[in-house]
């Protein structure tokens, strides 16, 4: 590995079941591969693509002075019928909330996806992969 960052570890404890606990960087997290206890592998993937993408949108919006006040995304992936189960199409959309401008938002979302989201880019790149948004103005003071 070439990289001036020091490599990301994870390390996994089996837990009993197909429960395991993750540890990264003093973070800690529960997977469950049949989804009894704690989200799925899967599932937890799912998460981080949003989570990465949304992050880099509230930053880029943030760091531009917009008044973003609320966000929610939501996610939605199809998988293939057969194994691997891989993610064939992943829809994304965005909820804003603030007065900012349709072409600002447009283009945050543009470079988390082509520079900054490394969850994205650490996926497959023939994935599906279809993202919109709306915007409501944000409630009177």
């Amino acid at each position: 590995m070439s990289s001036t960052k020091p490599p990301l570890l994870a390390e996994l404890t089996w837990e009993g079941g197909l429960l395991f606990t993750a540890r990264s960087n003093g973070q800690e997290l529960q997977l469950d591969g049949e989804t009894r206890s704690a989200a799925s592998p899967v599932q937890a993937l799912a998460a981080a693509l949003a989570g990465c993408m949304a992050a880099d949108v509230v930053q880029i919006l943030t760091r531009g002075r917009l008044p973003l006040t609320a966000m929610q995304a939501r996610l939605e992936a199809a998988r293939a019928d057969e194994d691997p189960r891989r993610f064939t199409s992943v829809r994304l959309h965005f909820a804003l909330q603030g007065d900012i401008p349709a072409e600002k938002i447009e283009r945050a979302i543009a470079l988390s996806r082509e520079k900054y989201c490394s969850v994205w880019h650490s996926l497959r790149q023939d994935l599906e992969f279809v993202t919109s948004f709306e915007v409501h103005p944000a409630p009177a003071s």
